[in-house]
């Protein structure tokens, strides 16, 4: 996935408030401030500076607990839960709330909106950073991630295959990167990889307007569901290449893999799993499926891609009109051939 600038300290303050004011990378914020509940969100000020966009429409976060189908048993994961006004109806609903928070004025409002009553024995906050704080174990995860991190969260998010659910809202256009398809536009790295460990889906769009102050960008929902099982794929093996062939995604597969730094990338990681083969044991049946790599291994890596490029297949293909299954295809070809991205 796309690496995410991280200037600022990026964490769980980032709650379902957050919008980047420009379109580009946003900053520390709160959660979700609406007219529902208690009004204790007019106690805090919206910090535009760190990206603070308090949600204020009631019925928008009455729809994301609605999609977010959450259970009388299940553990709710809320990254970003600010002065609590999804957290509350969260907690009514569930066993549990694990609410993931940076911003200490946050923290302190939660714990106001809980106190003294029974909800307060439902709630775990964890204050810290959402990228570098371990997660504990949920069912479904809400959440309105700031473009910065958006990328960095949603693949650590995918890390936890059992979950049943993510309801998320992100800023529009990388929300539609998630479900991008072949031969569009926003088709990229990001889509791909999200579209192999999951199925994601559009489920509403939020207005500017939603917001206190207004953003300058719309925002979108996002439900995401782990695939089960995942994919039987080297998750790293995978993402070296896809990260290749998208770095010019509109070149053909040739063009991409035959510069000079490349082959040389590719002939380096040769070598390398070529050293750790050595050092196994290996039965007879590894020795003769060795013995077919050798004589690949006597081959440049350029002759190799060529071999393999030059077929009907794939040749004059480009990643940005290649699907899953063709990626999973290639990938086999290459590893076959002793190709590798790791």
């Amino acid at each position: 996935m796309p690496k995410t600038s991280r200037k600022r300290r990026s964490g769980a303050d980032h709650g379902p408030s957050t919008m980047s004011a420009g379109g580009g990378a946003t900053t520390r914020s709160g959660n979700p401030s609406s007219n529902s509940g208690p009004k204790h969100n007019n106690l805090i000020t919206p910090n535009t500076s760190l990206g603070q966009h308090f949600l204020k429409n009631p019925a928008v976060i009455q729809s994301i607990i609605q999609k977010s189908s959450v259970k009388s048993t299940d553990i709710c994961l809320e990254i970003g839960p600010g002065t609590g006004n999804m957290t509350i109806p969260l907690l009514e609903k569930s066993k549990q709330v694990v609410a993931l928070e940076y911003d200490h004025r946050m923290v302190r409002e939660l714990n106001k909106r809980v106190e003294g009553t029974p909800l307060r024995n439902k709630l775990h906050i964890i204050q810290g950073d959402a990228l570098h704080t371990q997660w504990p174990k949920f069912d479904v995860c809400v959440a309105n991630v700031p473009y910065q991190i958006s990328s960095a969260l949603v693949f650590k998010l995918l890390q936890h295959y059992h979950f049943r659910c993510a309801v998320l809202m992100f800023q529009e256009e990388f929300a539609l990167r998630l479900t991008a398809r072949p031969g569009e536009a926003l088709y990229c790295r990001l889509s791909v990889n999200t579209q192999l460990l999951a199925k994601a889906d559009q489920l509403l769009k939020v207005g500017r307007n939603n917001f206190r102050p207004p953003p300058k960008v719309e925002s979108r929902v996002v439900r995401i569901q782990c695939k089960q099982p995942p994919p039987p794929v080297n998750f790293v093996e995978w993402d070296g290449m896809i990260r290749l062939l998208f770095n010019r995604k509109n070149k053909t597969l040739r063009s991409v893999l035959m510069t000079k730094s490349t082959l040389q990338l590719l002939e380096s990681n040769r070598k390398t799993h070529q050293a750790l083969a050595v050092q196994k044991k290996q039965d007879s049946m590894e020795e003769e499926n060795n013995d077919d790599e050798n004589d690949n291994s006597k081959k440049t890596i350029k002759e190799i891609l060529e071999e393999i490029l030059e077929q009907e297949a794939w040749k004059g293909r480009r990643a940005s009109k290649m699907d899953q299954d063709e990626f999973l295809q290639l990938l086999s070809e290459f590893n076959d051939a002793g190709i590798h991205f790791c």
